[in-house]
């Protein structure tokens, strides 16, 4: 049963990020309108620097595809883990009303982190 919880989580967390990277090439969510105006001023200056979006937008990609998968899970929790940092400090200092979803995708990511961990002992040792 714990497996499948696992894979239906982390096949819904993968298709999110999928989706927010795709949308970062193609741009076919509008902006919500009720953005405070300290978040529109940062992702203005976000798509100021041409090559940031795009980076952001294929590790979102990429990990979400790993993380889908559950033969690359550890890897694309790894890969998604930076992406998540930054969603959560976005969260926290511009938008604090997206903090609950926020802290939901990165207890899943750390929940993924946590069933692999014996993946990475060897990155420690």
């Amino acid at each position: 049963m714990k497996k499948k919880i696992i894979f239906v989580v982390s096949l819904l967390f993968g298709l999110m990020f999928i989706n927010a990277g795709l949308n970062k090439f193609f741009n076919y969510m509008p902006m919500p309108e009720d953005l405070p105006e300290n978040m529109v001023k940062l992702m203005t200056a976000f798509m100021k620097i041409s090559w940031l979006m795009p980076l952001v937008g294929f590790a979102e990609v990429f990990g979400g595809l790993l993380f889908a998968i559950p033969k690359t899970r550890a890897l694309g929790a790894v890969v998604i883990f930076p992406v998540m940092i930054g969603i959560m400090l976005t969260n926290i200092i511009s938008t604090p009303s997206g903090l609950p979803i926020a802290l939901t995708l990165f207890a899943i990511n750390l929940w993924v982190i946590y069933e692999n961990r014996e993946k990475y002992s060897v990155l420690i040792k």
